[in-house]
Parts: C-alpha cells; structure tokens; sequence
C-alpha cells in the first residue's frame, strides 16, 4: 500500500489577511482615542521683546509650532498615533519655553540660544516634516545671534524669571 500524497501546506495568505485586518482594525479603533484631537491655538498674547523682526521671523518658522501659541496642525497631526506624539512635543514644548503670553513663558528663555546652537532644537524628528526649519547657515547664525540678544546667556536675573514688579 502506498502513503497517500501529502496534503499541501496551508497558505500563508489567509493569515496574512488577518493581520492586515486586525492592523487596520486597531488603526480605526485608536482613531476614537480623544487625545490629540484639540487643535486651537490659544491667543498669542504679548510676546517679548525681539531685537529684531527677523528674528521673530526665524524663531516662529523654526521654533514657534512648539514654542508659542501660532502652532501649525498639518494633515497627519489629525491621525492617531502622529497625533498624540504632536500633541505631547507641543504641550511640552509650551510648558518649557513660550514666546506668548509673555513674560510667564519665560521659564527657560536663557537656555534657548544654547539649545538651538548645541543642536538640540528643533528635534531630529521635527525637521523631516518641516524642511523649512532647516535654516541656511547664514540665517541659523542670525537667529542664534538674536536669541541671544533677545533672551541673554542666563547672567542676568531678568533672563532666570525673577522680575521686579512696578
């Protein structure tokens, strides 16, 4: 007697549908998560004290989705998971240094320059989205002199938020 034929091996394609399917059924679910939703901008309120209007320019197109109230919300800031990564870089960047409603949003204004001329802002993940925040070298030397100019080096006392009440 002889074994029968060997039945074929399953194929892998029904599986695979199942995974695309979960992958997009969990893609539509997270999509009901609130968070990350809410894209007002809140008033601009005072800010400070440029040296100059150029470098106002520069620091809105470079620093400003984060770092004041006159974020832009491109089309993937409205798609979970991108959403809540934005929505967190954004309320942390606010939190931590905010050229609107000034001068409260001054906590960290000294460390500004050097952060910009050490590299740490803008982020890495920040820039391949936002080709216009990568300055040329004449401007980034612009805007780092006028972050300085504006915010200080952190000797002053008025740059560490300890102002004086008129």
């Amino acid at each position: 007697m002889t074994d029968p034929a060997p039945s074929p091996a399953p194929s892998k394609s029904p599986r695979r549908k199942r995974i695309a399917l979960g992958a997009l059924g969990l893609f539509a679910a997270i999509q009901l998560v609130p968070y990350g939703r809410d894209h007002v901008n809140p008033p601009m309120g005072a800010e400070p004290a440029w040296d100059s209007p150029r470098t106002r320019e520069l620091f809105m197109t470079t620093c400003g989705d984060c770092h004041s109230h006159a974020t832009r919300w491109p089309w993937y800031t409205h798609v979970a998971p991108a959403s809540w990564l934005v929505t967190h870089d954004v309320m942390e960047g606010r939190e931590h240094f905010n050229v609107s409603g000034w001068p409260t949003g001054d906590r960290h204004a000294d460390e500004a320059a050097e952060e910009y001329a050490e590299g740490e802002m803008p982020p890495w993940i920040y820039m391949p989205l936002h080709p216009d925040a990568s300055l040329s070298a004449a401007d980034r030397d612009a805007l780092l002199a006028g972050l300085r100019a504006t915010f200080g080096q952190g000797d002053s006392a008025d740059a560490h938020g300890e102002h004086e009440e008129h």
